[in-house]
């Protein structure tokens, strides 16, 4: 792999100017821990903010701080106070992590915060354009840069991109209230790898794709018009030797080398050996559920008494956007909570809450998570939680319990956690009296489990997932282009197409020659199409073959006047150049009466649905239909059908967006053989998108010209992207 440069909204340093001296303070958070490794070994730069207001630096200092960030191999994105209070402070924190923490009333739908995004997504995304080169792979992180993927995409399309959200990503249905929920969309959908913390976010993700965009999505990937789009989740971890190392020394050091947090600690339970201590620490924001757990807390000494003067919380609140009012209101709402359950259960020698409203440095975290009992970690809604984590990595005696939100997405690979919702203060308050009272022998099992699975998926092992899974969609996207009819390609067809004597061209209809409608009717040929049919037909070399799932009455009206072939209903009849309809098939329709029914309980089942009946088919449509109970269906409905068609001799086919019973022993392969028999071509040409057109690649002459419009995998020689592709190819032979 070539380079791998880093884009994310800050720098992985934090700069102290003083004197005009500049010191670079590397940043301890776990997503420059994972990322300098990455950048580093790959060569890459990491581009981002580095911290300070462009307002504030006058050029010499800019070029100072320039210069010492080039030595780290990192690039500076210049913000202005304003744009920082719009795109930062204002729509990032104010529209989009409302949106996607399910806070919808506290989002703020400005069209200037917007524009600002916007503009500073462009300017991120200019900065990257300018140090990249063809062939090069980018990471984009966070929710502050979603537009950024597809800004760089559109200019280098030959760069592979990876994209990870760090918070959670919203159902459908909290999604699409953002007005400009198409355009985030689109912005994340230019990277190649999209990356997230938990498979829930990844299928609220994939939901409002196929919703929003229409986009088929097998599996975990994306089909778009020119690329395969690879999404899944990667849970984030830590750095887990540090946190194990720190814990230990911690408990090593001599009397004079402990910190005073620790001092007080120690000598706490030497007066209170019996004491327990349960430990919250969060940023003071609405998405952490603290009012509840102080609310817990105050439940939980309500109804197990025995405790009072026993258990004391300490709770780590860090200052976090004081400015805004939401946050202001919720520090308000917190420090009365606190002089509640203090004034209630408290006396002279207990305070129940030890409330402190700032950040800790790392050594003294540490302390913390080593000596507290439990951890109570009770977020409404977050994307992943490295706290609980690293509260594991920290406990070297492996014992304490950590109380976990079942909303915080490191749920999911903690179950040995007493598992909790954070809206349910009973259940906290139970919970927390389940984790004081559990046997030390069950904590050690529960402890060991988690430990081993945290270790084992550090941040180093997610980082280096992450890498491998780009190195692997640039494989998918190379088999891709490996197949795309290239201008080299091209030249080559047309060159065998023009020396050709006689010339056979079976062409698909929907999906191939015009784009899909909801209502197939209205899919008819357009002005475009028509000029370009009958310029092939002008030569007399060219036999020209439309065969299709359609049936017969639309295709002989929407061709009138065309001097070309007809097969229709997947090779059941055959027209020639206007002349009668023939059957190809003995095919029958006598067991139409026995499947309808079944039909018509999906259509009554599925809003959007509807049943085409064509002469010896029956086709359900779900174009229509909402994507998700749309495909629920169809898979029900085949398997319904699977069982029906046993003895029969009926097959099934799965078209786009269709399902359709029809008589078996016909499709295009055999339908086209037909007609290809005792006549000579020199050149023979298929194209198709859908897996009806791939009997027709597999039955026909290895020597034939297959090409399949899409990007799924195929027996088709060539690929090209869509109906527009296909259309320019046709027009390259009638220049």
């Amino acid at each position: 792999m070539n380079r791998i440069h880093i884009v994310s909204n800050r720098l992985p340093f934090s700069i102290n100017v003083e004197n005009d001296n500049i010191e670079l303070i590397p940043s301890v958070g776990g997503l420059a821990t994972g990322m300098r490794s990455v950048y580093k070994e790959y060569n890459g730069k990491w581009i981002g903010w580095p911290g300070l207001p462009s307002d504030d630096l006058d050029d010499q200092l800019t070029a100072k701080i320039e210069e010492e960030l080039i030595k780290e191999d990192c690039i500076s994105v210049h913000l202005s106070k304003q744009e920082i209070d719009l795109y930062y402070d204002g729509f990032s924190n104010r529209t989009i992590w409302p949106l996607f923490h399910y806070f919808a009333q506290y989002i703020d739908y400005d069209h200037e915060l917007w524009d600002a995004f916007v503009s500073v997504n462009q300017k991120f995304a200019d900065k990257a354009l300018e140090t990249i080169e063809e062939g090069d792979t980018i990471w984009i992180h966070d929710y502050q840069l979603l537009l950024v993927p597809e800004m760089i995409k559109s200019k280098k399309p030959g760069v592979t991109i990876g994209f990870f959200l760090h918070i959670p990503f919203p159902s459908f249905e909290v999604f699409r209230i953002l007005p400009w929920r198409k355009e985030l969309i689109q912005g994340i959908l230019g990277a190649d790898l999209i990356g997230f913390h938990t498979f829930d976010y990844q299928r609220h993700f994939c939901s409002s794709v196929r919703r929003l965009m229409g986009y088929e999505i097998s599996f975990n990937q994306i089909h778009i018009e020119d690329r395969i789009i690879l999404v899944d989740s990667f849970p984030m971890g830590i750095d887990y030797d540090k946190f194990r190392d720190a814990a230990t020394q911690t408990f090593q050091k001599p009397l004079q080398e402990k910190s005073k947090l620790h001092r007080e600690l120690e000598k706490y339970f030497l007066v209170s050996p019996e004491r327990k201590l349960i430990l919250s620490i969060d940023r003071m924001d609405y998405s952490k559920g603290i009012p509840n757990r102080l609310r817990a807390f105050s439940k939980f000494l309500e109804d197990y008494p025995e405790f009072i003067g026993k258990v004391t919380l300490i709770m780590l609140a860090v200052p976090s956007r004081g400015t805004v009012e939401h946050y202001i209101n919720l520090k308000r709402e917190v420090d009365e909570l606190v002089g509640t359950v203090n004034g209630k259960f408290g006396s002279i020698n207990y305070t129940p809450v030890w409330y402190f409203y700032r950040s800790l440095p790392f050594e003294n975290l540490i302390e913390l998570y080593s000596s507290c009992d439990v951890a109570l970690v009770t977020p409404v809604r977050d994307g992943m939680n490295l706290v609980a984590k690293e509260y594991v990595a920290s406990r070297t005696n492996r014992t304490g319990v950590i109380i976990l939100s079942e909303m915080a997405g490191v749920a999911k690979e903690m179950g040995e956690a007493l598992i909790i919702n954070p809206n349910n203060i009973n259940e906290i308050a139970s919970a927390i009296n389940q984790a004081l009272i559990m046997p030390l022998d069950e904590q050690r099992e529960r402890m060991i489990f988690l430990q081993d699975r945290i270790k084992r998926y550090d941040v180093f092992k997610w980082s280096s997932e992450f890498v491998k899974s780009l190195a692997k969609v640039e494989k998918i996207q190379n088999s891709f282009y490996a197949k795309k009819i290239n201008s080299k390609i091209m030249e080559n067809l047309s060159s065998k197409y023009h020396s050709s004597e006689s010339r056979a061209i079976f062409l698909d209809y929907d999906g191939t020659l015009t784009g899909f409608r909801s209502n197939p009717n209205d899919a008819k040929p357009d002005e475009e199409l028509h000029k370009i049919l009958f310029k092939l037909e002008e030569d007399p070399r060219n036999v020209i073959t439309i065969i299709s799932g359609r049936d017969r009455d639309s295709l002989e009206k929407w061709f009138d006047g065309h001097k070309i072939n007809l097969i229709v209903e997947h090779g059941v009849w055959l027209r020639k150049n206007q002349k009668e309809w023939k059957m190809l098939s003995n095919a029958s329709d006598i067991w139409k009466p026995n499947i309808r029914p079944t039909l018509e309980t999906f259509v009554d089942q599925t809003p959007g649905s509807f049943i085409e009946e064509k002469n010896y088919s029956l086709v359900w449509h779900f174009r229509k239909a909402e994507p998700e109970q749309g495909e629920l269906r169809a898979n029900e409905l085949r398997d319904e059908l699977t069982t029906m068609i046993a003895n029969h001799n009926l097959e099934i086919l799965e078209g786009n967006k269709v399902i359709e019973v029809k008589s078996g022993g016909i499709n295009k392969g055999i339908a086209a053989m037909q007609f290809l028999k005792n006549q000579d071509f020199d050149f023979v040409m298929a194209i198709g998108d859908d897996w009806t057109d791939e009997y027709m690649f597999r039955e026909l002459p290895e020597s034939t010209h297959t090409i399949k419009v899409g990007l799924k995998n195929t027996a088709a020689k060539y690929k090209v992207e869509s109906v527009a592709s296909v259309r320019k190819l046709l027009s390259e032979f009638i220049k």
